[in-house]
């Protein structure tokens, strides 16, 4: 088992940044990807990063690509996302998620991912 703890959601103004944490504990010895996820009411869960066990491998969705950053530090056990230049589309909550994607393309899928967070609120004001 993997818990997932996310923090550092808030409310920002449009054009500004967050950055959010999310901690793991529990089985980290296993070489697990991580990504982080969004959800608005009414929506289906969508992809917003993802990133390989070695750091090596990174995904972004086209919709935050250039804007967002992902990092993980393994011996931390933390994943983080950098948000900069944020926008009202970007209002959601977002989940961390930890799982063994079989092929790249699947990072892009919730259902690669075994673990997740709780979330953590991000409301972003035009």
């Amino acid at each position: 088992q993997v818990q997932l703890l996310e923090s550092g959601g808030g409310l920002v103004q449009a054009g500004g940044s967050l950055r959010l944490s999310c901690a793991a504990s529990g089985r980290t010895s296993s070489s697990y990807a991580m990504g982080w996820f969004r959800q608005t009411p009414g929506k289906e869960r969508e992809f917003v990063a993802a990133i390989g066990w070695s750091g090596r491998s990174i995904y972004y969705a086209n919709s935050v690509k250039g804007r967002f950053t992902i990092s993980r530090d393994n011996a931390k056990n933390t994943l983080a996302l950098q948000m900069n230049s944020l926008k009202p589309e970007d209002t959601a909550v977002y989940y961390c998620a930890a799982g063994w994607p079989p092929t790249n393309e699947r990072y892009y899928s919730d259902y690669s991912y075994a673990y997740w967070g709780q979330g953590t609120q991000v409301t972003v004001s035009s």
